[in-house]
């Protein structure tokens, strides 16, 4: 009876595991491919300009892109 309860907690463990680590790699493709970026903003708005009212999403990724033609730092596209 206790290895089958030991395995259901080596399994609850390892399955605990790999949620974190799937949860990493999310994490990590979406930050690095940009889809955070918005709310990144609007965290950093709301902690360093309390009182001002942040740029809409739409407002936020045109400046983005208009930021980035003008000055095209090394990127890949």
């Amino acid at each position: 009876m206790s290895d089958s309860v030991e395995t259901r907690s080596t399994l609850a463990r390892l399955g605990e595991g790999l949620v974190r680590v799937g949860r990493g790699i999310r994490w990590y493709v979406t930050t690095l491919m940009g889809d955070r970026a918005y709310d990144v903003y609007v965290t950093h708005h709301r902690v360093h300009h309390p009182g001002e009212v942040p740029l809409t999403e739409r407002q936020f990724w045109r400046q983005r892109a208009a930021e980035q033609d003008a000055h095209p730092g090394a990127r890949c596209c």
